[in-house]
């Protein structure tokens, strides 16, 4: 048995030794300096120095009516409302591919309206697809159609949401629809969905425009707004920014 383990160890000592001399065990050879990532600045309570800043309390600049001109939305203490039977709002800029964020608040006061008339709202990449905006805080409605869903597309993976009156937050990532040059569909849009914090779609392939009847569909088109919609209810809006990837 001795005499075994002095023949591994030494066995274990010529492999180290091979080793060291191996140019292709040098660390060095899987060391990559090239390319150095760019330096963003992550201020606390503020968007990347990299974003796009949409909306930050200070005015509307960065948006306009659905129906084109001014947004007609209401500002007030930092928040952007709905003013309900205004219409939506959308972007001045158009957007791909994109890091999202969003913070939204629904009204305080419940009395009187459940499912799909407490809180509604959404928000809608590429003015396509929608991503839902409800008050879900013990409040039955279709799953499918609930916050944080893809609206009559996907059920979110769990309810994170707060209580009515409260600020709520989704982070999203958004891959952007691919079509050839004849206008077929190279690959579906995709999303990934945190809300509060804590996933709720993770990679979703989306299927297509989110419609309230019938099935959804693609059809070709280019970068485009993101827009809020009007759902005749006073949702609030505040530090949305967004990062182009």
């Amino acid at each position: 048995m001795a005499a075994r383990a002095l023949l591994l160890t030494a066995g274990m000592v010529a492999s180290a030794a091979a080793l060291a001399h191996d140019p292709a065990a040098d660390p060095e050879k899987t060391e990559a300096w090239t390319p150095v990532p760019a330096v963003v600045a992550t201020p606390v309570g503020a968007a990347p120095s990299d974003a796009v800043v949409l909306f930050d309390g200070s005015g509307l600049a960065a948006w306009e009516s659905e129906q084109g001109g001014d947004a007609p939305w209401r500002v007030a203490d930092g928040a952007l409302t709905v003013v309900p039977g205004s219409k939506g709002i959308r972007t001045r800029q158009r957007f791909c591919d994109i890091q999202l964020h969003v913070e939204w608040r629904s009204p305080a006061q419940t009395r009187g309206v459940d499912g799909q008339n407490r809180g509604n709202s959404g928000i809608f990449l590429q003015e396509l697809y929608e991503l839902q905006v409800l008050d879900s805080h013990d409040n039955p409605t279709y799953p499918n159609g609930q916050a944080a869903s893809i609206y009559k597309q996907a059920i979110p993976l769990v309810n994170a949401s707060r209580p009515p009156g409260e600020w709520q937050s989704y982070d999203v990532i958004w891959k952007a629809p691919r079509f050839s040059e004849g206008g077929g569909l190279l690959s579906p849009a995709r999303i990934t969905v945190l809300h509060n914090g804590v996933l709720v779609q993770d990679d979703t392939v989306i299927a297509g425009t989110t419609e309230y009847r019938g099935p959804p569909s693609y059809s070709p088109h280019g970068c485009a707004p993101i827009s809020l919609q009007d759902h005749d209810s006073e949702v609030s809006f505040r530090n949305i920014w967004v990062r182009e990837l």
